[in-house]
């Protein structure tokens, strides 16, 4: 990885690493915190893998010091992490102090190490309490977000500069309320597009707050969001029905999420994908001024492409991690078809190809679509592979050429015009990945589940060397 061209990254170019309250906080019940929606969701049956549950996850809230010490072993600039609303709001009532003094001694850690926090509002673990007032689906819940936003910023704004709002929002709208994957674990579209509006209105309403905030204590603040973009690629770019289902799927995981926040309106081809559940109900006047208020950079988390197809999947298909299939009548894909057939690449453990060619294009691509784009950073991208611990040594070679090969995508991206200013790899640790438990292994630092002993990984030092060697070029 060190022999990248380290003369090339723009000055100011970020290296980080990034992680989730949920997946490694652990503490599920500590400190004040009670369940998240992820908590109560595990708990039910066959809904995460052996029944794992993030109950104590990696461990982070009491190892949190050390952790901080492994990041600045490894020489990152940055530190990409998420509060979680149930600690700081336990039960939908008041600020948790507790739960508070928590990130604010991660943050001072954070700045004693000289690693700039980035702070994410939401990934993904709403309080179980304020699903039991309907969630995401109801909208009041944005404005309890803007007033979390508010605690969290009144406790640590006077430190932290670097604010995401939102993380993925696709997955904690579609995927939890409409593919029943991930929590809440519901699939009813109607309660997915509510969930996909309402979460943008947060976005905005926080976002207005937090500027405001800002603006009171005469701080900078850079403020923004984290979509996960994909390039939708038509498996037979001459067919007109996989040239349509790639339109269908870029709209609605792409544009459906992109242009409320850029256009300040959403992509009409799409509406009109899903009139048959009148998503226009949801939108009230003056929502989509609030959600496009501006912002100072987006995040970008990719990881492969979607080749998709808008025929039927062949009866002797071979069903992947990645569904084939998602027929008709989901806003997943308006009325028709969409299969993914396998194209020959490699896969990851999660059964994703390895195409880094895809986040050359696609950051290339927003901002030639979306030139009013601000800043983009890559604040997720990495590979899980079925690791193997030898003695004190993990080696990883699938993974170190993996997230070497996606940053020479990122240097051959801003070659191309892109505006590119950092890279978070993830993630720092293994951790409890969602429905998949404890199954997969995204993290550039091994841990024993049994003992939470961190070991890095050999792509963990060879991140580390092309930091070193970057700043040696500077």
């Amino acid at each position: 990885m060190n022999t990248l061209n380290t003369t090339t990254w723009p000055q100011g170019f970020l290296w980080g690493s990034a992680t989730a309250a949920a997946q490694i906080e652990g503490a599920a019940h500590e400190g004040g915190k009670e369940d998240s929606i992820w908590d109560h969701y595990a708990r039910q049956p066959l809904a995460v893998a052996n029944g794992d549950t993030p109950e104590v996850a990696v461990d982070h809230y009491h190892r949190m010091n050390d952790d901080v010490q492994l990041m600045k072993e490894l020489g990152l600039d940055s530190y990409r992490f998420s509060t979680s609303w149930a600690r700081v709001v336990p039960g939908d009532r008041t600020p948790n102090a507790e739960g508070l003094d928590f990130y604010s001694r991660l943050v001072d850690s954070l700045l004693e190490a000289n690693i700039l926090p980035w702070l994410t509002l939401y990934h993904w673990d709403l309080p179980q309490a304020l699903q039991e007032k309907g969630g995401w689906a109801n909208r009041d819940t944005a404005y309890r977000f803007a007033e979390y936003a508010e605690a969290v910023y009144t406790a640590l704004g006077d430190r932290v500069s670097h604010w995401t709002t939102f993380n993925e929002p696709l997955c904690s709208s579609l995927i939890g309320h409409v593919a029943g994957e991930h929590a809440p674990g519901l699939t009813d579209p109607n309660l997915g597009l509510a969930a996909l509006h309402h979460q943008h209105l947060a976005h905005g309403l926080a976002a207005n707050r937090l500027r405001e905030l800002a603006t009171a204590r005469s701080r900078e603040i850079e403020l923004g969001i984290t979509l996960n973009l994909t390039n939708a690629v038509p498996n037979d770019p001459s067919d007109p029905i996989d040239r349509d289902a790639a339109r269908r799927i870029d709209g609605l995981w792409n544009r459906m999420f992109l242009e409320p926040l850029v256009l300040g309106a959403y992509p009409t081809d799409v509406i009109d994908d899903l009139r048959e559940y009148n998503f226009e109900q949801y939108v009230q006047e003056g929502d989509l001024e609030i959600i496009s208020a501006p912002i100072d950079f987006l995040g970008v988390n990719h990881y492969h492409d979607d080749n998709v197809s808008g025929h039927p999947a062949p009866r002797d298909a071979t069903p992947g991690l990645r569904p084939t299939t998602k027929p008709g009548r989901s806003p997943f894909v308006g009325s028709e078809f969409v299969t993914m057939p396998p194209r020959d690449l490699p896969r990851t453990a999660m059964d994703w190809e390895v195409n880094p060619s895809g986040l050359r294009h696609l950051l290339v691509r927003l901002g030639k679509e979306y030139p009013t784009l601000p800043p983009l950073y890559v604040t997720e991208n990495g590979a899980s592979y079925d690791d193997t611990r030898e003695g004190d040594a993990i080696d990883d070679p699938q993974r170190a050429s993996y997230i070497a090969q996606h940053i020479q995508a990122v240097a051959d991206a801003i070659a191309d015009g892109a505006d590119v200013r950092g890279y978070f790899v993830w993630s720092l640790l293994d951790n409890f990945e969602w429905a998949w438990g404890y199954n997969k292994r995204f993290g550039i630092v091994y841990v024993d589940y049994d003992t939470q002993e961190r070991i890095p990984k050999q792509s963990a030092k060879e991140y580390a060397a092309l930091i070193a060697a970057t700043k040696a070029a500077v």
